[in-house]
């Protein structure tokens, strides 16, 4: 872990140094600061300093007038009036604000947010943490005698978690939503929540997409967001604004717990999950939030606020030492994330059967087979290699030999038509061990610890397949989590983006749940695989296969999941080639067609995704095309 984290600092000193060059600035100002930091507060804060200075350039330079364009294009197409229909349910929804020194221009504008909504049955509940600033108070006046606003001063400056609880003492409303002092909110956002409720009167805790807006009111940076996605969740506050929960939970954990100020909402949303299942959480896909970012504010820049990303921390630790004690929490890749570490029992201790298809390829196939021997670090597995015909001489003997010298390889031979799911399903009868790996064989592991963090996770009850991060020989992804629907059945998160790149709001640095990954290098208990009846060799014969067989893992209630800790190359499809020739064509589209036919609802509507994303391209694009 140390010498990636070494690798991922010079790469980002390397940029901040090319960005300073660019700008004529000197170009040793970096080296020169990060020296001092390690000198002053050793390898870490160094560490913490070079990341915040990154960030916020990638802050920065992520938002390019073209993205702004496409942003600006979305919001004419998709931000037209809305029809307001009669809501049978309209619960009173109580807005809790604390304040504190607010600049007046954007408390205004705040509370005019909330006055201006189209849904009325609402109380704004303002807590003002004794602010010092007379212009901050004289703008509280104005509205004090306006029946819709609750306003209590505090005598005591307590900061954000006491001043929102003195917020939340004054709520009469059923439902609790949350709005920060200086952003504002879209005129129908409460409206879009309540409505939300009517369609399923179950929900207890609602999200919503976000952006984020300057000083001059421009917006900016749109955060569509997956549906509800635990292992995401645990690994950043993705959910953040606008938020919406149920009052009498609030009341059910004490409110906001002081010391976790920072990440306030976070340790809140996380003590609430003991009471909400996952069916009891809603997502609306629209910007219903405006987060202010100006100088200073966690919206400018991840990594401003250190405090932050600790309490988080701790509020994430909290949260797993109640459910299993032996459930660890460090901090994530990037600041502000964070990465759960699930344990691996010393008594189970399972069995992990390796399953590689291979015909010749002795190039890539003993690249493979040296890369698991050479690296792993867990070492309670097999390897089944199921050779599908090999004729190369140089290949048998390499087979022959591994066999011979390693308890742990088997050669099992499958001399039938090439058949990638029969060919699997054929290994999965002879394997020994209790989770199954499916590997290409054009696989070459780089993370020594790839195979002990895809099987944390794999042994986890509620999760299915478990994927891991692949690169192309040349440093960029190739994949980063299955997203449906793109091309018309699938395609690869992030394909093609540095190897480095932190990816659409950290998904390239984060433990997250996709609703499908490749089966280039997928670990799945044995018992679910049987569950499925694993991979369907009758129709997906070779493409979608994977995506199929993780769509009935999904469909039987288990989440499918990837990380980014477990790190390989992918040489894709180098021993079988092309879908180059007319039989191939038609097999592919035939398999499309299939993939359309049996899961199409699906594949128009991926959870783990976001319909105001792009469903032609891999990069997380805005979708401007419909």
């Amino acid at each position: 872990m140390k010498q990636v984290l070494e690798k991922n600092i010079w790469y980002k000193l390397a940029v901040i140094c090319w960005n300073d060059f660019k700008n004529k600035e000197d170009v040793l100002r970096i080296f020169k600061k990060s020296y001092a930091r390690l000198k002053k507060h050793g390898f870490k804060g160094m560490v913490i300093r070079i990341n915040k200075e990154y960030h916020q350039l990638n802050f920065k330079a992520n938002f390019n007038v073209n993205n702004m364009n496409d942003y600006s294009k979305w919001i004419v197409e998709n931000e037209q009036e809305l029809e307001l229909v009669t809501l049978a349910y309209e619960p009173k929804v109580s807005v809790i604000t604390p304040t504190y020194n607010t600049n007046p221009v954007y408390l205004k504008e705040m509370i005019e947010s909330v006055l201006s909504q189209s849904y009325t049955n609402f109380e704004l509940c303002i807590a003002d943490d004794a602010s010092s600033n007379q212009e901050t108070l004289a703008v509280l006046a104005t509205y004090e005698k306006n029946q819709k606003i609750k306003i209590v001063y505090r005598k005591e400056n307590g900061h954000i978690s006491a001043a929102t609880n003195s917020a939340l003492s004054q709520a009469t409303g059923e439902f609790i939503a949350f709005l920060d002092h200086d952003d504002v909110l879209a005129p129908h956002a409460l409206y879009e929540m309540v409505q939300k409720l009517n369609e399923d009167r179950n929900l207890k805790l609602i999200y919503s997409d976000e952006d984020k807006i300057d000083a001059k009111g421009n917006r900016f940076n749109p955060h569509f967001k997956s549906g509800w996605n635990p292992d995401m969740f645990y690994s950043q506050n993705y959910i953040c604004h606008f938020v919406m929960i149920k009052r009498d939970i609030l009341q059910e954990i004490g409110g906001f717990r002081e010391g976790y100020e920072g990440s306030q909402d976070y340790d809140m949303l996380l003590r609430s999950l003991k009471y909400i299942s996952d069916d009891e959480i809603g997502h609306i896909e629209k910007i219903l939030y405006h987060w202010r970012a100006i100088e200073g504010s966690t919206a400018y820049g991840i990594g401003e606020k250190d405090y932050a990303h600790l309490a988080g921390l701790r509020a994430l630790q909290d949260y797993f030492t109640q459910k299993d004690p032996r459930i660890k929490v460090e901090s994530g890749l990037l600041p502000t994330t964070y990465k759960v570490n699930y344990p691996i029992p010393d008594t189970s201790n399972p069995l992990v059967s390796l399953l590689i298809p291979t015909r010749d390829g002795y190039d890539i196939l003993s690249k493979c087979i040296e890369s698991i021997l050479k690296i792993t670090t867990y070492t309670n597995y097999e390897i089944l290699i199921l050779d599908n015909g090999t004729t190369c001489t140089k290949t048998l003997s390499y087979m022959e030999e591994k066999e011979k010298t390693h308890t742990n390889i088997k050669v099992l031979r499958y001399d039938h038509p090439f058949n990638y799911s029969a060919i699997n399903n054929f290994g999965v009868t002879h394997a020994q061990g209790d989770i199954i790996g499916l590997i290409n064989n054009d696989i070459e592991f780089i993370s020594p610890n790839w195979l002990g963090e895809m099987l944390q996770h794999a042994i986890r009850e509620d999760v299915g397949a478990v994927g891991a991060k692949l690169y192309y020989a040349n440093d960029t992804i190739q994949h980063g989590g299955v997203i449906l629907g793109i091309g018309g059945v699938a395609g690869h998160s992030h394909k093609y983006f540095p190897k480095e790149h932190d990816g659409y709001f950290s998904r390239l640095k984060i433990i997250q749940n996709y609703s499908a990954v490749t089966g280039a290098c997928l670990l799945v208990k044995k018992e679910l695989f049987k569950r499925v009846n694993g991979l369907n060799e009758q129709d997906l014969t070779i493409a979608f296969n994977d995506v199929d067989f993780c769509l009935k893992l999904q469909e039987k209630g288990y989440r499918n999941l990837w990380t980014p800790y477990a790190e390989a190359y992918h040489h894709e499809s180098i021993s079988r080639g092309k879908e180059d020739n007319p039989d191939k064509i038609a097999r592919f589209n035939k398999e499309v067609e299939y993939m359309k036919k049996n899961w199409g609802a699906i594949l128009l509507k991926d959870i783990c995704y976001n319909t105001n994303l792009t469903k032609i391209h891999e990069n997380f694009g805005i979708n401007i095309d419909g």
